[in-house]
């Protein structure tokens, strides 16, 4: 289990930065926390230092899904599943495709759909310290 510490806003960048060489060319990645607990805000840390567009910004995908960001690295899916009641709803929009693009795949609320992440899926715990801190456990 690697440990990322994340002591405040201003130090997002340089976490992204140790999670995207901790993770390598691992492609399915599941973001488990509390609803605010900052998975989106990570999420779109992680697409700017992949080098994503100023001009675009990473939002949570909570009433289309998923959305799709270009950077230098690839195409990056970020999915947001907290909507969804079944895991039927993840295959109609296709998820398994997705999940099979090769592209990376972030996912928030990965619970809702445990039954068909991939098997090589890293699981990422997301938590919110007593002092507003955050930490990343991410699990292999």
């Amino acid at each position: 289990m690697k440990r990322i510490d994340i002591p405040s806003p201003e130090a997002l960048g340089e976490a992204a930065r140790e999670f995207i060489s901790h993770i390598g060319q691992r492609r399915h990645i599941a973001f488990y926390g509390d609803m605010g607990a900052g998975k989106t805000t990570f999420i779109r840390t992680l697409a700017r230092e992949l080098g994503m567009s100023a001009d675009e910004a990473a939002n949570s995908p909570s009433f289309s899904l998923v959305n799709e960001y270009s950077t230098p690295a690839g195409t990056v899916y970020h999915f947001d599943f907290y909507r969804l009641d079944s895991v039927e709803e993840a295959l109609d929009i296709g998820v398994e495709e997705y999940f099979d693009s090769g592209a990376l795949c972030l996912m928030e609320w990965p619970e809702r759909i445990i039954p068909i992440l991939p098997e090589d899926t890293v699981s990422v715990k997301l938590t919110v310290n007593d002092d507003d801190s955050r930490t990343l456990l991410v699990s292999e």
